[in-house]
């Protein structure tokens, strides 16, 4: 995956990283319908469904899917979605996500299955998408962008701190907000200043399937 110097993007092209993207976010958008889980930063789809119904918000999502491999054709980026560059960036993906669980807990505890239904991994797909592009291309890469035209290491910490506290706070807000845990804040903390190291050093794609993959791994643990 080509890398550049930083910017308020990260050191991915941020084109490419969207590209990989995409048959995530469209397995997500689909996967709501019958799983019945709504990722909590997930307003646009929540807000969509309810005005579009159920029929007309899988037409939207057909002709967003068609409009994508058209786009991608156009654009001569269909090599993007090629084994041999997709495989490398799940791959470190994974190899991320798994420095974050407790990979051996999870090999002794479900060797004979993970235990994951449907609404858990549509679930995990959702918090990979969305919450990346709200916390760490939209937050994070905001305030790089904000802050300064030419990224610092001190503008970029800053950035990289507020976005990991906002993103460990929205997970206690609203409606589908969880109890308050001195615990929990402080661990997201943690995870969101990490998946924004990857984000930053390596691209938006590389922190959005990191992201997925743990929460997959987490999810097979507390079950």
């Amino acid at each position: 995956m080509t890398q550049r110097p930083g910017s308020w993007a990260g050191h991915g092209e941020l084109a490419t990283s969207l590209v990989l993207i995409v048959p995530l976010l469209l397995a997500y958008q689909i996967g709501v319908l019958f799983a019945g889980h709504v990722n909590g930063a997930d307003v646009v789809t929540r807000a969509a469904y309810g005005a579009l119904g159920r029929t007309t918000y899988l037409v939207v999502q057909a002709a967003i899917a068609c409009a994508f491999l058209v786009w991608i054709r156009r654009t001569q980026r269909g090599q993007v979605l090629e084994l041999r560059v997709m495989a490398p960036v799940l791959l470190e993906a994974a190899i991320y996500a798994l420095t974050l669980g407790a990979l051996v807990s999870l090999v002794v505890d479900r060797l004979l299955g993970l235990g994951l239904t449907g609404g858990l991994v549509i679930n995990a797909l959702g918090a990979g998408v969305y919450e990346e592009l709200v916390f760490r291309l939209g937050l994070f890469g905001g305030l790089v962008a904000l802050l300064s035209r030419e990224p610092s290491r001190a503008m970029v910490a800053i950035a990289m701190v507020g976005s990991s506290i906002a993103f460990a706070a929205a997970h206690h807000l609203g409606a589908h907000g969880e109890p308050w845990s001195q615990h929990a804040f402080a661990f997201r903390c943690l995870a969101g200043l990490v998946f924004g190291l990857i984000f930053w050093f390596r691209s938006l794609a590389h922190a959005v399937y990191a992201h997925a993959f743990y929460d997959l791994l987490v999810y097979s643990r507390l079950l």
